[in-house]
């Protein structure tokens, strides 16, 4: 693991996303906090998010089509300064009125987000190499998860001191930091598109074109289909936690503010001891069945989770084991998501990485709209109990999808779509696990 943390591009492409997921999550603390306290509104902190998810929606393949066509480091490089530039119009964001100046931005955040995201996960297969992927892709995950634990404590503190300015001049420095901890990296960031050819005559029907390729990719290979599939099942049991996490533990667990402060924080702790965990167990552990098994241990511990009232009395006890089973959670979700970055990463030629991961992004946020959408109507209906139940049952079906479907054995590279064989490297190993 530290062999791995001590290599000088990759440690520059680890140290710019900490900062940047730091930043994210301080800003989004500032921004729910002033939109409610702007309005009084749950809604329109409920809008926050859905403005930064509504761009994955929407044009996350086709932002995957852009970035395997430029070069990943300059587009990482051009997405930070962006990011901090449209943050300066949450400056006048001082009264109700103005607030759809935050939506917009935040909507702007999360498009030039979708740039950076799958840039950044094509450009690593090229800074460790292939048999270090899954290693790599869990130290991000500690990474998000050491971001996710202090980001928030960080946005909470600057919007008391400081108010939205200070914390959005905050995340803007953030993100130009990262822009020249990227600028460093010295690997090569154009993509390979060697075997590519183009067929269409316009500029338009090029782009529309290798997009329709990305998808047909996606549609034709049966292990990039499989991990669709159950990491789709998965996010729209992620919506529904969501959505019941706050009514579960507000009205069923009985832990006040201060519980769901202990929740999140059990969830970070847990995330940052399993990110160092699976990164040093990575190399021996087939990628379907951490995959498989993550997504599997994901529904067991939401399902331990949702029900934590009934297995104690609500109040302290329940709420401490609700955290244990937060923590727990970690461990398998950082396996889920180191591993199927990683499988992705290999079953996919360079010349195609954006496009899957930007199509990934896609399901992804329609997914986790559809747990939701349906998921609030269902709390309010049944409980948050069921619906948590559910959403966890959906996570152990995509677990066993994904083992059942996978292949056991590791796969050569993936056909490119215009048929000219063009893929990745042989995998050096049975299976890797990627983390997503």
């Amino acid at each position: 693991m530290l062999r791995t943390l001590s290599h000088r591009d990759f440690a520059l492409l680890w140290g710019a996303g900490l900062v940047s997921v730091a930043g994210g999550f301080a800003l989004i603390v500032a921004l729910l906090l002033h939109a409610y306290a702007l309005t009084g509104s749950a809604v329109a902190a409920g809008g926050v998010f859905a403005a930064g998810v509504l761009p994955r929606v929407l044009l996350g393949s086709v932002a995957g089509v852009f970035v395997d066509r430029w070069d990943r480091k300059r587009t990482m490089v051009a997405a930070d300064l962006l990011r901090a530039l449209v943050l300066l119009p949450l400056l006048a964001v001082d009264s109700a009125d103005r607030l759809w100046v935050l939506f917009l931005s935040q909507a702007a955040t999360g498009t030039l987000g979708l740039f950076f995201g799958p840039a950044e996960t094509a450009l690593l297969p090229k800074l460790v190499g292939e048999e270090r992927l899954v290693e790599a892709n869990a130290l991000n995950a500690l990474n998000n998860n050491l971001g996710r634990l202090v980001g928030p404590v960080i946005g909470g503190v600057l919007y008391a001191r400081v108010g939205l300015a200070g914390a959005a001049l905050a995340d803007a420095a953030a993100f130009l930091l990262s822009s020249a901890l990227v600028a460093l990296i010295r690997a090569n960031g154009r993509p390979d598109r060697t075997g590519l050819t183009a067929t269409r005559s316009t500029a338009w029907w090029r782009v529309v074109g290798e997009w329709t390729d990305g998808i047909r990719l996606v549609r034709g290979e049966r292990a990039l289909r499989t991990i669709f599939v159950a990491f789709g099942l998965g996010m729209v049991g992620e919506g529904a936690f969501e959505v019941g996490f706050t009514p579960l533990v507000l009205d069923t667990l009985e832990g006040g503010a201060a519980g769901v402060g202990a929740l999140l924080s059990a969830q970070a702790i847990g995330g940052l001891a399993a990110g160092a965990a699976v990164a040093a167990v990575a190399a021996r552990v087939p990628g379907r069945l951490l995959f498989g098994g993550g997504l599997v241990g994901c529904g067991l511990t939401d399902l331990g989770l949702a029900n934590a009232a009934n297995l104690a009395p609500a109040g302290a006890v329940a709420v401490g084991v609700a955290c244990g089973f937060m923590a727990l959670a970690g461990v398998p979700f950082v396996a889920m998501q180191a591993a199927s970055t990683g499988l992705l990463q290999q079953a996919t030629s360079d010349a195609f990485r954006g496009r899957v991961f930007g199509a990934l992004a896609t399901v992804d946020g329609v997914a986790v709209l559809a747990g939701i959408a349906v998921g609030g109507a269902a709390v309010d209906a049944v409980g948050a109990v069921p619906v948590l139940s559910l959403g966890a049952a959906l996570w152990i079906v995509g677990g066993v999808v994904a083992l059942v479907a996978l292949p056991r054995r590791g796969r050569g590279p993936a056909p490119s779509a215009n048929g000219s064989g063009a893929g990745a490297p042989e995998p050096k190993r049975p299976a890797v696990r990627q983390e997503e």
